[in-house]
């Protein structure tokens, strides 16, 4: 047997045993963004093959959830943009915590991957960070400086090139995420959680974080 057949059998299998966490485990304290505003585009990469592993790690039919008070954060961000013509689009929002291992089971294991083992694991496991980019009023993707996962040195969201329209449409995410309580992510321009994260995420049970450090912005998705 092929390492691609044993690759999809396995993932076939940890599919099936992570749609029957997913339905046995209550969400109560989660939205769907969708039902918050609908105006927000979805498209969830993890739900596709469109992601760094090239597989879906999420069931069909996956919602975009997230918890209530960053979904409304997000309506602020697109009401922000509408006024330049733009739109959000989520590839991503909560990931159950057997996606992230997953993720780290699949993809590099590097910089850009939460080892969902060590200390609290990815923000996106507690429904406080998304990943977003922008469309414009043909819900049309805009120019970004590289596509979903694309885990090179032009993802850092500090953007230097030269292409003044990328520079322009990163801004405007940047300032409309910005203004409504979001930190960017240092390596992943499109990476956002909610300035408030640590209400929500229990960041004093990482081992490796003495009684003195906190954390001022949030680390790996």
């Amino acid at each position: 047997m092929s390492r691609f057949w044993i690759f999809s059998l396995l993932l076939a299998l940890s599919m099936s045993m992570l749609e029957t966490a997913r339905a046995a485990e209550p969400q109560p304290q989660l939205v769907d963004i969708a039902s918050v505003d609908p105006t927000i585009i979805i498209d969830l990469r993890y739900a596709t093959e469109k992601n760094v592993t090239g597989h879906a790690l999420y069931p069909r039919g996956t919602r975009a959830l997230i918890l209530p008070s960053v979904a409304q954060q997000l309506a602020g961000a697109q009401a922000w943009l509408k006024q330049f013509k733009y739109r959000l689009k989520i590839w991503d929002a909560y990931r159950p915590k057997e996606a992230q291992e997953l993720l780290w089971k699949y993809a590099a294991k590097d910089q850009y991957v939460a080892n969902p083992e060590k200390g609290f694991g990815s923000m996106h496991s507690y429904g406080v960070s998304v990943d977003a980019t922008m469309v414009d009023d043909w819900s049309q993707d805009v120019t970004m400086p590289t596509k979903f996962d694309e885990f090179t040195p032009h993802a850092m969201m500090g953007y230097v090139g030269r292409d003044p329209q990328v520079k322009q449409h990163l801004t405007l995410l940047q300032l409309a995420m910005a203004h409504n309580n979001f930190y960017g992510l240092r390596v992943e321009w499109w990476h956002f959680t909610t300035a408030d994260w640590k209400k929500f995420v229990p960041y004093w049970e990482d081992p490796t974080m003495s009684q003195a450090e906190k954390p001022s912005a949030p680390p790996k998705s």
